[in-house]
């Protein structure tokens, strides 16, 4: 995939707001736009985009195992990639993923009829977020082979076995709330580095993704935070830097649920 290293997170931006911010984005130079049916902002994201030329763009979608008919998957799943390219006015998604993962479901089924959406040209391709090294390995052995897991992934918490495990399947692993709902842009060691090369906590770890190569999706509700965000290609870490980043790993999560199996 040719996925933009930078690009936006749109998780909670509804309505004019949300137009408004994808539009100012798309001027700014990103490119890769992240929404689910979930977030309900298809709509506003469709309006921000239209006129753009949509080659340019790369689009990812997600749907919930809850709106799968079981006794009718091939047709089900499709049904909801359609619902999402008319929310967004377009004729593909660059990547579709199953939103959350409910290893008592049928999977490698689901997983299946995105494959069919692949043929037929209405996605790119097909990924999972949220899923553990076991619940990619069930796919795997099953003979499916997702595109992208899409995960939370920070400094708090560096998925390092996770990311390699990808890696080395394979699998691009993209890194959503990367800024872990603000709460590491609070961290002295962050600010230390961040005042060596007069940038901000939240520019620190977005270069720090950008050297590792793992595409992130920051959300960002302001324009001021948009180009903040964005401007991280003027300075360079050192690897001793990098291990200073990497060592404020404390397994710690902002995004979890009651249904959510990390622990699998």
């Amino acid at each position: 995939m040719k996925l933009p290293l930078i690009g936006l997170g749109t998780y909670e931006l509804q309505g004019h707001k949300c137009t408004e911010i994808v539009k100012r984005a798309l001027e700014i130079g990103y490119r890769h736009i992240d929404t689910s049916i979930d977030y309900e902002n298809q709509e506003a994201i469709k309006k921000a985009i239209k006129g753009f030329e949509r080659k340019q763009l790369f689009i990812t979608s997600k749907f919930e195992l809850d709106m799968i008919d079981l006794k009718k998957i091939p047709q089900s799943v499709e049904a909801t990639c359609d619902l999402a390219l008319k929310q967004l006015g377009t004729d593909y998604l660059d990547l579709y993923l199953i939103h959350w993962p409910f290893k008592a479901l049928p999977m490698s089924e689901v997983f299946k009829a995105m494959e069919l959406l692949v043929k037929k040209g209405k996605i790119k391709k097909a990924g999972v977020s949220n899923f553990t090294i076991h619940h990619l390995e069930n796919l795997l052995n099953d003979g499916h082979k997702p595109a992208a897991n899409q995960v939370e992934f920070h400094p708090y918490l560096y998925q390092k076995e996770l990311w390699q495990y990808c890696k080395s399947e394979g699998i691009q692993l993209i890194a959503y709330r990367p800024l872990g709902k603000g709460a590491v842009l609070k961290d002295p060691v962050l600010k230390k580095i961040g005042a060596a090369h007069s940038k901000t906590p939240g520019q620190v770890v977005l270069r720090w993704f950008f050297q590792k190569e793992i595409p992130v999706i920051p959300k960002a509700s302001s324009e001021k935070h948009l180009i903040e965000n964005f401007n991280i290609m003027d300075f360079e870490f050192s690897s001793h830097e990098m291990h200073e980043i990497e060592k404020l790993h404390q397994n710690k999560r902002f995004c979890d649920t009651e249904d959510s199996e990390f622990d699998y």
